[in-house]
């Protein structure tokens, strides 16, 4: 008989800060961390204790608990925790495994900050502002690699640790090559025909990877059938690509120093998108809905951007607001149906189960909370 404690009507579980805390202050143990040094080894005997735990939150410590403290959504960890629920997982979801796939999402926005040259992140500075570059950056993909070792904590049997840890690492790659994409492409440089596949292909690589991984994850430690295993995975990238294509319509919409409820939204993120000449959402669209020469004058207005100076904004301002007019409504409306069309291709999997009421309530509120 399936042991799993009933769902509150109105959430999907969180990770508590208690959870964070603990995994930090077992990861960073001054014991454990010096028998990684084998002093047995050293020329010389130490005659003292492992090094101090001040010295270590100096290093590690205090950027993790910092980022991982910060107002989130944790919609990556709740899609994992739904994903062990629908793969019908016995009990709670381990707490190590929705933790993991919040430490590589943290990880990931240390490090995009700083390629960005983002000032905010999560209603405070970012951490290469607060800590210095050499130690975020550090920490940021130290993170990577302390997903991995989580997966060592998730009490399932070694085979499908290995799977695991398979899916960690075959995500990481991907949303790499996506990064790289990303960070290489001006969007104002690219061909009209190549900026959809562009958009669409950093998107799936990044974004919908990551939310992919929470859900394969969950289903995964489940012991949930290969096909089931599919069906949450395919659900999850398609989660991760709308989400991304709402944030990026929404963001045409939010002021600067708005705060607006999703966890990668910050001010001006939209401005700083446009700034970097960045390919988002609305750009695939654009490119595919207007005529050649509405789109060749928005290509020149962000060519513009990104090579003059804008100090208050206004360019970026009015280049958004262009792109407001021309796709905003048109592009909010086909994210909407998007997800609605994954969560129907979902139910057909997995039938009718409560958690799908509740992932449906999740989605209009995030629908609504993007703006």
């Amino acid at each position: 008989m399936n042991a799993r404690p009933r769902l509150k009507p109105d959430r999907l579980p969180t990770m508590s800060a208690a959870v964070a805390a603990n995994m930090i202050e077992q990861t960073l143990a001054p014991e454990r961390l010096q028998a990684l040094c084998h002093p047995e080894d050293w020329p010389q005997a130490p005659d003292a204790p492992a090094l101090a735990a001040a010295t270590w939150d100096k290093a590690l410590g205090d950027i993790t608990r910092d980022i991982l403290s910060r107002p989130s959504r944790q919609f990556r960890a709740r899609m994992c925790a739904l994903a062990w629920r629908l793969a019908d997982g016995v009990g709670e979801v381990p707490q190590a495994l929705p933790f993991l796939v919040e430490v590589v999402h943290a990880g990931s926005l240390i490090v995009d900050d700083i390629e960005d040259g983002s000032r905010e992140r999560r209603g405070a500075p970012c951490l290469h502002l607060l800590h210095g570059t050499p130690l975020a950056l550090n920490a940021g993909t130290w993170m990577y690699f302390w997903a991995l070792e989580l997966v060592q904590k998730v009490p399932v049997e070694a085979r499908l640790q290995d799977d695991l840890r398979r899916a960690l690492l075959d995500t990481m790659y991907g949303c790499h090559l996506g990064q790289s994409l990303d960070l290489s492409v001006a969007v104002g440089a690219l061909p009209r025909e190549a900026v959809y596949r562009t958009v669409a292909t950093t998107t799936a690589l990044k974004t919908g990877a990551l939310m992919e991984l929470a859900a394969r994850l969950g289903a995964l430690a489940a012991g949930a059938p290969a096909t089931r295993v599919d069906a949450l995975a395919r659900f999850g990238r398609r989660l991760g690509i709308g989400l991304q294509m709402l944030d990026d319509f929404g963001n045409l919409n939010a002021p600067p120093g708005d705060h607006r409820a999703g966890d990668d939204a910050a001010s001006g993120k939209a401005l700083e998108d446009l700034r970097n000449g960045r390919p988002t959402w609305p750009w695939a669209l654009a490119a595919e809905a207007l005529d050649e020469p509405t789109f060749a004058r928005l290509q020149a207005s962000v060519r513009a951007l990104v090579e003059g100076a804008d100090p208050d904004g206004t360019r970026a301002r009015a280049l958004a607001a262009a792109l407001r007019m021309a796709v905003g409504l048109k592009g909010r409306r086909q994210a909407q149906l998007y997800l609605q069309g994954a969560l129907d291709e979902l139910r057909a999997a997995v039938g009718e189960r409560d958690e799908l009421a509740l992932l449906a309530s999740e989605l209009s509120r995030l629908e609504a909370a993007y703006g």
